[in-house]
């Protein structure tokens, strides 16, 4: 049994429309497993890794830990015991340790593998004043830095033995795992006064039996194939997300045309240029063809409001929030003509976007010596004068999250000196596509909001600072109401 489909709503808003009309208040619980549910992959493996290759384990711990794992998958070692076997070799560590890295295996594997739908399903509960835990058989060190990037306070988990910030290699029964989740739940239930009959479990696997029994509203996500079959049985409704791990055939192929289609672009765009005479309209043509080829393609329904602003004030400073590398399709197939942007200097030697970029007159600067960047600007000033737009990431980096990372000068001194105005650009969900590090693209709705152009004649390099944040505080508030409003 799945989820209804109603005509003309997102996936998040059809994910969510079940929350978001149903009882709010604190007493409502909604609980979450933490592997396969919240992000796709294991914690545990991502961690493994971190302290592998931080040397902290040995090629025969790694050996002494799969054979512990294949044991317990076997039935032949209870859970508490499994977590002894492979948490033994961290005896006589800090704590403190472990903490750092859980953090960085976060960082590194995990935060661009959190379900876009998850996050959703998160946010939903929380504006309707759910109480809001993870409920997980890993340890604090593997759920902690989930649990802070969703902002998830409530956190039940397996414990492992600590005497003075200094582990001794046991683990705290109860573990947290099978039977031991419901008596987590009934805990947390106890402590707020949860009407578990109205609360919610979300979790992947079938050992979260006992707990899925005791909610009135069981939800598996991404189910195991005996969760699936208990599911169906019960009539509990399902969901499977694809938005990250494995890609299917479909979003290979789709990414493969989004690349392919740069060829026929170029040559639309050369034969406009030698038919107008004007190198500005060759590249104007093919932008505007591979941004609305690609983008089809891709499978991005890009939907766009305060599209006015786009083109009531030219030249001008476009910014965007930067968390894809989607959004230069996007903004080719907004702004459509007369524009060129500043990027990296690495650019400059892609053997397929570096020869495009520079002949498109994009200003590329040295992002490790502030110096030669401030220097190299020259041109861009020189391109806004000559009525040419520009395009630049205030944030100077993709981020892994939807957080808006602090905001680089450049792009506001630019257009003081020009004398043009700021146009921001906020884009959301464009991470549902594709986030940083990934390589194929998936299907989803992204929007931007186009806000008014914000004029910098008045600016000073005294009130700059306040300028600049004035602007990333209209970025944040317009992300958390588009959360707000799924």
């Amino acid at each position: 049994m799945g989820y209804a489909q109603r005509p003309g709503m997102t996936l998040h808003e059809q994910l969510t429309h079940e929350i978001r009309t149903g009882p709010p208040g604190s007493r409502v619980g909604a609980f979450f497993d933490l592997d396969q549910t919240l992000f796709a992959g294991f914690s545990a493996t991502a961690f493994t890794r971190d302290q592998f290759s931080s040397g902290r384990l040995s090629p025969r711990d790694l050996l002494d830990s799969a054979r512990a794992t294949l044991s317990f998958s076997l039935g032949k070692m209870g859970f508490s015991s499994f977590v002894t076997a492979t948490s033994a070799v961290y005896r006589g560590m800090k704590e403190s340790v472990l903490e750092e890295a859980g953090q960085r295996a976060f960082d590194q594997y995990l935060a661009t593998e959190i379900y876009p739908e998850s996050r959703a399903l998160v946010k939903a509960h929380q504006d309707m004043g759910h109480t809001v835990a993870i409920i997980t058989s890993a340890t604090r060190y593997q759920a902690d830095p989930v649990a802070k990037e969703l902002g998830i306070e409530d956190v039940l988990f397996t414990r492992l033995a600590v005497e003075d910030g200094v582990l001794t290699g046991g683990v705290v029964r109860p573990t947290c795992y099978g039977d031991g989740k419901a008596e987590a739940a009934r805990s947390l239930s106890a402590k707020y006064d949860l009407d578990l009959e109205q609360s919610y479990f979300y979790s992947d696997s079938h050992e979260d039996l006992p707990l899925f029994e005791i909610v009135g509203r069981p939800r598996p996500l991404n189910p195991t194939r005996r969760l699936a079959q208990i599911a169906k049985e019960r009539q509990w409704p399902v969901r499977r997300f694809t938005s990250r791990g494995t890609p299917t055939v479909g979003d290979v192929v789709r990414t493969g045309l989004l690349y392919t289609a740069l060829a026929p672009s170029v040559g639309f765009g050369v034969a406009a240029g030698l038919l107008n005479r004007s190198k500005r309209e060759a590249f104007n043509v093919m932008g505007s063809v591979w941004g609305d080829v690609a983008a089809s393609a891709a499978g991005i329904d890009l939907r766009v409001e305060g599209e006015e602003h786009l083109w009531s004030h030219r030249p001008a400073v476009f910014i965007f929030n930067h968390q894809s590398g989607l959004e230069m399709i996007l903004l080719l197939k907004m702004l459509r003509r007369d524009f060129t942007g500043i990027a990296k200097q690495e650019l400059r030697n892609n053997p397929v976007f570096g020869p495009l970029f520079r002949a498109s007159g994009v200003v590329f600067v040295d992002r490790s010596n502030t110096a030669k960047a401030i220097q190299a600007l020259g041109p861009a000033v020189e391109a806004l004068r000559h009525g040419r737009s520009l395009i630049i990431a205030p944030e100077g980096t993709r981020s892994k999250t939807p957080t808006v990372g602090p905001f680089k000068k450049g792009a506001f001194r630019l257009a003081m000196e020009a004398g043009v105005p700021i146009v921001p650009i906020v884009f959301r969900n464009v991470l549902d596509a594709l986030p940083k590090g990934a390589a194929i693209v998936r299907p989803a709705v992204v929007e931007a909001v186009v806000l008014e152009p914000i004029a910098t004649s008045s600016w000073t390099l005294d009130t700059l600072e306040h300028h600049i944040e004035d602007v990333r505080n209209r970025y944040i508030e317009i992300l958390d109401e588009s959360e707000e409003g799924l």
